[in-house]
C-alpha cells in the first residue's frame, strides 16, 4: 500500500511528454482473483455462526473475472471514475461443524448449497490539484458499493435462507498518473472508508497500482493489482451481522482513450 502514495508524490518533481489528455477512458480485461471472506449472520433469536465462506461452505478462493473500469473527464480538472464487475459464486459441501445463518441450525454432515451474487460497483470524482503534462495528481472522494445476496440451503433441514445487502460505503483518497516516457505509464489509487454510516460501521480499504504501454495514442494494454479489505458490522431489517471480506489479484486489460 505504501508504494501507491510514494509513486504518487513523484509528482511533485517530474514532467512528462505533452500529449493532450482524454476525455474518455475506458479499460476492459480479466480480473485474477484471491479471496478471503468471513461472514456472520444473526437472527432474532441470537447470534450466527462466524463463517469462512471459503473453508467452511466451499466457496472457491480463486477465480477470473471480467472487469470494467473508465472515467470521464467532463472539465480540465475534474473527472469522474468507475469500476464494475461480478465475484459471484456458488457451492455444495457437506460441512464439518453446526452452522447458525440467521435463525436456522445445519447440523454437522449436512450438505449446505451456498450461492452468493456479489456485484461491486465503484464510483469517485476526482479533482487533480496537481498537474505536470499529461501526469497528474488527485484527491477523490466516491462510493465503494457491494450488492450482494446471499442464499443457504439444505434438504435435511428443509429450509432456505437469503438475505440481500447492498452496501454503499463512501471513501476519500487519492488517485493519479505519473508518465514517465512517451509510452508507458503509472497510475495509481488508494481509498479508504473508516466511519459510522447509516446502518454501517466499520473500516474499508481499496489500492490499485496499473502500469500502461501505449500501443496507438488512443489504445494501451496494461496489467495491474488491486487489493481490498472490508470489515464492516451491520444492522439492517434483512441483513443483521459482520462481513470481513478480502480480496486482491492481478489485472490484464486493454484500454482505450477518447
Amino acid at each position: 500500500m505504501r508504494a501507491t502514495w510514494v509513486f504518487m508524490l513523484l509528482m511533485i518533481t517530474s514532467t512528462a511528454i505533452a500529449q493532450e489528455d482524454p476525455r474518455f477512458s475506458i479499460s476492459i480485461g480479466a480480473f485474477f482473483t484471491d479471496r478471503e471472506s468471513q461472514t456472520r449472520v444473526d437472527g432474532e433469536s441470537g447470534r450466527g455462526t462466524d463463517i469462512d465462506l471459503e473453508d467452511d461452505l466451499g466457496l472457491k478462493k480463486s477465480d477470473t473475472v471480467f472487469r470494467v473500469d473508465g472515467y470521464w473527464r467532463f472539465a480540465e480538472k475534474h473527472r469522474f471514475d468507475f469500476s464494475v464487475f461480478d465475484l459471484s459464486r456458488s457451492s455444495s459441501k457437506q460441512i464439518e461443524r453446526e452452522i447458525v445463518w440467521e435463525d436456522t441450525t445445519y447440523p454437522i454432515s449436512s450438505t449446505v448449497n451456498t450461492d452468493l451474487d456479489l456485484s461491486i460497483y465503484k464510483a469517485a470524482y476526482t479533482w487533480t490539484f496537481l498537474k505536470r503534462d499529461r501526469s497528474f495528481l488527485g484527491a477523490t472522494v466516491g462510493l465503494y458499493v457491494a450488492d450482494m445476496k446471499a442464499t443457504l440451503s439444505a434438504s435435511s433441514v428443509g429450509s432456505v435462507e437469503t438475505n440481500d445487502l447492498t452496501a454503499p460505503l463512501p471513501v476519500i483518497g487519492l488517485r493519479g498518473e505519473y508518465r514517465f516516457a512517451d509510452r508507458w505509464a503509472l497510475r495509481g489509487s488508494g481509498e479508504v472508508f473508516a466511519v459510522d454510516y447509516g446502518d454501517y460501521e466499520g473500516s474499508l480499504y481499496d489500492v490499485f497500482v496499473g502500469l500502461d504501454f501505449s500501443v496507438t495514442e488512443a489504445i494501451a494494454i496494461g496489467v495491474g493489482i488491486n487489493a481490498v479489505e472490508l470489515d464492516v458490522a451491520v444492522s439492517k431489517s434483512s441483513f443483521q451481522g459482520d462481513l470481513n471480506w478480502q480480496y486482491e489479484g492481478a489485472l490484464a486489460y486493454l484500454k482505450f482513450d477518447f
